[in-house]
């Protein structure tokens, strides 16, 4: 899948750009709102990434031009424009999520997966069979029950793979975060699935490919 990214914040852009290929994304990441148009006219794109303060054009004035001439490519914004006003009318030009600066790339790359994963994509992980359209999952080809945080849990995790997790993104998952919540719901998820998640001390969690 391609990524289109406008960011014009050099080292910012370059992090959230290496991130991206490492997760397997095809990336184009430009400074600019006009190359930005440019490469949307010339290019096909599953996704667009779009700072909002940037020269030439800014990002909410892109997309609305895109809209206007019937581009229906998902677009996330990410700003350091955090007021209620710049939020809304990031939605109301046809914006699907809105991300605050600062934040950790890896808040952006969660979301980035979760918009592209089509509704209908199986994913298959070892003995582990996820049908995602509607959350069923099967463990050597028989239904296996999560709860509600094990479930959002087991979702990050397998649509993550080989990468780690920091602790703040799977704390999104809990109702009420903590350590010991964590732990617990993740021994709960590793019982009931077999995965082996590693607690990588200081850094996060990670599910392993091999």
């Amino acid at each position: 899948m391609k990524i289109l990214l406008l960011e014009d914040d050099i080292a910012l852009g370059e992090t959230i750009e290496d991130l991206l290929i490492e997760s397997g994304y095809l990336v184009d990441h430009v400074i600019g709102g006009n190359e930005a148009i440019d490469m949307s006219y010339d290019n096909e794109y599953d996704l667009y990434i779009f700072d909002i303060n940037v020269p030439d054009i800014d990002g909410l004035d892109i997309l609305k031009a895109l809209r206007d001439v019937d581009d229906k490519t998902p677009a996330i914004f990410i700003s350091a424009m955090t007021d209620l006003k710049t939020v809304l009318k990031g939605f109301e030009v046809g914006g699907d999520d809105f991300v605050k600066k600062p934040f950790y790339p890896e808040e952006l790359l969660v979301k980035v997966n979760l918009k592209l994963t089509k509704e209908d994509k199986t994913i298959v992980f070892k003995d582990i069979t996820y049908f995602t359209k509607d959350k069923k999952i099967e463990k050597n080809g028989e239904s296996i029950y999560l709860s509600g945080v094990q479930l959002q849990l087991f979702k990050l995790f397998i649509n993550n793979t080989n990468r780690i997790i920091i602790k703040d993104e799977l704390y999104e998952c809990l109702e009420k975060p903590s350590d010991s919540a964590l732990r617990f719901h993740i021994n709960k998820l590793k019982n009931s699935t077999g995965f082996k998640i590693k607690n990588l001390r200081g850094s996060g969690y990670i599910l392993e490919k091999s």
